[in-house]
């Protein structure tokens, strides 16, 4: 095995490229726009060069390449499918595409089911074989990790918690994501102020409400801002009962939350615990339980797609990363 991991975060605003040693500690980093607009093979072209960037004079020295993408994608195939947020890409087959540039292994992972294996490799769930990481930002996502592997499914499509269904009062079915994602929270508060309620965000966004997004919420929020305090909660709650239903399901030691919303950390937080609290079947699922505000931050995509190289392709046990190291 090489001594070294090249990792890349595909994002729909930025592609970030990195080098690791076997430690999984950064040596170096490079990051550019991905001008996602231009289509698949310009932003393609982009990531070859930044990996060029990171890559050592000897590409013998390098133990493979991992990719973290937005899904739909098959990480047995490579292929990336239709991420909403790549316009262009439509079943591109990555993998190959990258093992045919570099002549290196390649491993492609959902960027929910990376950040699972960054957390439990280098974050706020190292030493834990049940790990479920939530990502709360423009969508949320999920990766879980069980009995010390990956849950994958068999088409790599497992671990969609945002996508949880929920029945509003109205008898509407909704979900996870669509109640308590970045835009939900940001669409509940302009629909809120348009209605007559008070609020401070109306003055930062200089009255043009379509302008909200969830990050002048959590400002708002975080200044004091009924409204905003209340779009947060009512996000924590729904997200609460969704963290409710994978404990039933898998039964975690840690779930770690993270994603741009989860900046607001208390706010969001404290009401998604109390509805775990409140709702769960049994206090035994909830005894010895942790959730925790992600470790890694914004370096949790690139951790991540180094650990993928490093658990090749999310398919050893965590456990095989102190054994190699």
């Amino acid at each position: 095995m090489g001594k070294e991991i090249i990792a890349v975060d595909l994002g729909g605003t930025q592609i970030r490229a990195a080098r690791f040693n076997l430690d999984l500690n950064l040596l170096q980093r490079e990051n550019t726009l991905t001008q996602a607009q231009l289509g698949a093979q310009p932003t393609i072209a982009r990531m070859k060069a930044y990996i060029r960037k990171v890559m050592p004079p000897s590409a013998g020295d390098v133990a493979g390449i991992g990719i973290s993408a937005p899904g739909p994608l098959n990480p047995f195939t490579g292929v990336i499918v239709a991420p909403p947020n790549l316009p262009g890409w439509l079943d591109v087959p990555l993998r190959d595409i990258m093992e045919a540039e570099f002549n290196l292994p390649v491993f492609i992972g959902n960027d929910a089911n990376v950040a699972a294996l960054a957390e439990a490799s280098k974050g706020a769930a190292q030493g834990c074989r049940h790990v479920i990481y939530i990502t709360v930002s423009t969508g949320i996502g999920a990766g879980i990790i069980c009995d010390g592997k990956l849950l994958l499914g068999r088409e790599g499509l497992a671990a969609e918690f945002g996508h949880i269904p929920l029945i509003l009062e109205n008898g509407t079915v909704s979900s996870v994501e669509l109640e308590a994602a970045g835009p939900a929270i940001a669409r509940r508060t302009k629909r809120a102020i348009e209605a007559g309620a008070a609020s401070s965000i109306g003055d930062t966004v200089k009255s043009v409400l379509d302008r909200i997004d969830a990050k002048a919420v959590g400002a708002a929020a975080a200044a004091g801002d009924q409204l905003a305090i209340e779009q947060l909660a009512h996000a924590g709650r729904v997200i609460g009962l969704g963290i409710v239903s994978i404990l039933h399901l898998f039964n975690p030691e840690v779930i770690v939350v993270g994603g741009g919303v989860t900046k607001t950390s208390e706010l969001l937080f404290a009401p998604m615990r109390r509805a775990v609290t409140k709702h769960v079947m049994d206090e035994a699922y909830t005894d010895g339980l942790r959730i925790e505000q992600s470790a890694l931050g914004d370096d949790v995509a690139l951790v991540g797609a180094a650990a993928l190289v490093a658990t090749d392709g999310g398919n050893l046990d965590i456990s095989e990363l102190d054994r190699r190291f």
